[in-house]
């Protein structure tokens, strides 16, 4: 087997492993999942985990950083709205988000468990959120350069917003709905939060 065939055959493993992983996380939980499973699930031999994850914590950051990159292609489209004083901007990054957790609802309920028990990898997901704020920071300029009045300094002002969009999302989308409550369709759920993030945002509604 030439060089280029062991990195393609590597390459094709490791994908597997992600993958088959997200599922058995759908299925088990993270919590619940053993790396046996996984391997299982990928139809690889056992060992095979260890030739490209020393754990199952180095797996789901592997998984956090392919989110980030799909995050980074999607906010590189021309549609991509960055002036929060305009509401539409608000709306693109909320339906963005929503559609986001959505379409990756099991690993992020993942990354949520394992933050709740290994206290690393907790600060790895940390920073990951921090740097994902920070990436938007310059969007909340406009609304100052507006002569509008953040509710706090930038940093508190992005905090509150991701906090508010993650919760809801993780209300609905990964949990089961409270007795007698009616989940919103995508486009409720992304309208009320952009009302209620641009009236956090600028004081006014549109």
């Amino acid at each position: 087997m030439t060089a280029t065939s062991r990195k393609e055959k590597a390459a094709e493993t490791e994908a597997a492993l992600k993958d088959a992983a997200k599922r058995v996380f759908a299925a088990k939980g993270y919590l619940n999942t053993k790396i046996t499973d996984i391997t299982k699930e990928a139809g690889r031999a056992a060992g095979s985990f260890y030739n490209h994850f020393a754990s199952k914590e180095e797996l789901l950051i592997a998984l956090l950083a392919d989110l980030a990159a799909a995050s980074d292609r999607d906010a590189a489209g021309t549609d991509h709205l960055s002036d929060f004083s305009d509401p539409a901007a608000v709306r693109w990054h909320v339906r963005h988000y929503w559609n986001f957790y959505r379409d990756n609802a099991p690993t992020m309920q993942a990354l949520r468990q394992a933050a709740e028990v290994n206290d690393d990898f907790a600060a790895a997901y940390a920073t990951f959120g921090a740097t994902q704020a920070a990436d938007v920071a310059g969007h909340l300029d406009h609304i100052t350069a507006a002569g509008l009045r953040l509710p706090a300094n930038t940093q508190l002002t992005l905090a509150m917003m991701y906090r508010l969009i993650d919760s809801f999302a993780q209300m609905w989308l990964t949990n089961t709905p409270p007795a007698g409550w009616t989940p919103p369709t995508d486009d409720e759920a992304v309208e009320a939060l952009t009302r209620f993030v641009y009236r956090g945002f600028t004081g006014r509604d549109y």
